[in-house]
C-alpha cells in the first residue's frame, strides 16, 4: 500500500496502479459474487463489476416489485443471473449484503443457512456486525467477513464509473478464515470502481458514517439551509433570492471549488467581502454546533441511533411513512423554489473558455 500524507499524518492507501483490474480479476476468477438487494448500492456495485468482467448474480425478492423490475430493466435475466435471495446466496461464493440495514436483520436467518465454509460475507456498512446485539447478525467462524464502503451513494458510484472516475472507499477485514480475506476485499473494491481504498475497521466505519450522514453530509446541511432560507424569507426576500443565496450558489459554484482544491481555494476565489465574513463567522458556527456533534457521536457509539433505525425502518408501513416525510420536504416552499430554479438553468452546451480566463474563478466581483 502507498503511504500518503493526509495533513501531516501518513496513511496507507491502495491505489489502482498498485492493485490493477487485471490483478482483481485474477484474485476473483473463481468467485461467484452474489449481490443481495437491488435498491441503493446494489445496482451500482453489481453493474460496475459486471462491466469490469466479473461473475456477478443478483438476489432480489419479487415481493419488492420495483426493485425486481429495475434489475430486469438493467439487463439481469431471471433464472440466469437474477434469482430470489436464497437461491443467489446458495450460488454465491461471495455474498454481498446490500439490502438496507433494517432488512439485513430480517433476512439474516435465510442468508446464514447459505454460508458454507470458505465463503465470504461482504458488507458496505459496519452496521449489522458492530451492533450485532441488536441485529443478531453473527457470522459463523468458518467464513471471511469483509467490507468495502464507497464514500458516496450508489447513483454517484455508477455515474463516476461511467465517466471514468471513481469514488473513494474504505475497506476492512473483520474475520479472515481463508487467509485470503484481505486480497478478496481489496479486489472487490477495485472491481466496483473505487478511486482509491483506505483501511478502516467495521466499528470506525459505522461510527463515522452514521455521524456523517446525520451531520454535515445530510442532516446538518439540510437543517442549516432551511434555517437560512427561513430567516431570509422572514425579512422580505423572495423565494428565488432566498433559494439562490442558500442553495444554488453552494451546489453550482462554491462546493465545486472546494472539491477542486479545498476550502482555502474556494475562499481565495471569492470576493474580499465574502472572505472576511466567512472567516469571521466560521468559528461562531463551529462553536454553536460542536455540542450537537458531541451528542450525536455519543448516541451513535451507544447504539441509540441503531435502535432508532431498526425500530423505524423495520416497521411494515415504513416506506409509506418515508414517502410522506420526503414529500413534506419536496413540497416545502424552499424546495419548490429549487425545482423552479433548476428548470431555469441553461440547457445549451457550455461555451469554450479562453486560456486567458480559464484559471479565473469567482463568485462575485471584488
Amino acid at each position: 500500500m502507498a503511504k500518503i500524507d493526509f495533513g501531516g499524518t501518513k496513511e496507507e492507501v491502495v491505489m489502482r496502479k498498485e492493485f490493477p483490474m487485471s490483478k482483481a480479476r485474477e484474485v476473483l476468477k473463481n468467485e461467484t459474487i452474489a449481490v443481495i438487494g437491488y435498491g441503493v448500492q446494489g445496482p451500482a456495485q453489481s453493474l460496475n463489476m459486471k462491466d469490469n468482467g466479473f461473475n456477478v448474480i443478483i438476489g432480489q425478492s419479487k415481493k419488492f416489485k420495483r426493485d425486481w423490475d429495475r434489475a430486469v430493466a438493467d439487463g439481469w435475466k431471471p433464472g440466469k443471473d437474477l434469482f430470489d435471495m436464497e437461491e443467489a446466496a446458495k450460488r454465491g461464493t461471495i455474498i454481498e449484503m446490500l439490502v438496507s440495514d433494517a432488512a439485513q436483520k430480517a433476512i439474516w436467518p435465510l442468508i446464514k443457512k447459505c454460508l458454507k465454509p470458505g465463503k465470504a460475507l461482504y458488507f458496505s456498512h459496519g452496521f449489522s456486525i458492530v451492533y450485532k446485539d441488536q441485529t443478531k447478525v453473527i457470522p459463523p467462524k468458518n467464513v471471511d467477513v469483509i467490507m468495502v464502503a464507497p464514500k458516496g451513494s450508489g447513483t454517484s458510484l455508477r455515474r463516476n464509473f461511467l465517466s471514468g472516475a471513481g469514488i473513494n472507499a474504505s475497506f476492512a477485514v473483520e474475520q479472515d478464515f481463508t487467509g485470503r480475506a484481505k486480497e478478496r476485499c481489496i479486489a472487490l473494491g477495485i472491481a466496483i470502481g473505487a478511486g482509491y481504498l483506505f483501511p478502516t475497521t467495521f466499528k470506525k466505519e459505522v461510527y463515522s458514517d452514521l455521524t456523517g450522514e446525520r451531520g454535515v453530509l445530510m442532516g446538518a446541511l439540510a437543517g442549516i439551509m432551511e434555517a437560512q432560507y427561513k430567516v431570509l424569507r422572514k425579512h422580505g426576500h423572495s423565494p428565488s433570492e432566498a433559494f439562490n443565496e442558500t442553495v444554488e450558489e453552494l451546489t453550482e459554484s462554491l462546493i465545486r471549488l472546494v472539491s477542486e482544491n479545498g476550502m482555502d481555494w474556494m475562499y481565495a476565489n471569492c470576493s474580499a467581502t465574502a472572505q472576511r465574513g466567512a472567516l469571521d463567522w466560521k468559528p461562531k458556527f463551529r462553536d454553536a454546533v460542536m455540542p450537537v456533534f458531541e451528542k450525536l457521536y455519543k448516541r451513535v457509539a451507544s447504539g441509540l441511533e441503531t435502535a432508532r433505525v431498526l425500530s423505524a425502518c423495520g416497521k411494515p408501513n415504513y416506506q409509506k411513512q418515508l414517502t410522506k416525510e420526503l414529500q413534506a420536504i419536496g413540497n416545502s416552499e424552499m424546495w419548490l423554489a429549487g425545482k423552479a430554479t433548476r428548470s431555469l438553468r441553461p440547457k445549451e452546451p457550455a461555451k469554450k473558455i479562453s486560456k486567458a480566463t480559464k484559471g479565473i474563478a469567482g463568485r462575485k466581483s471584488n
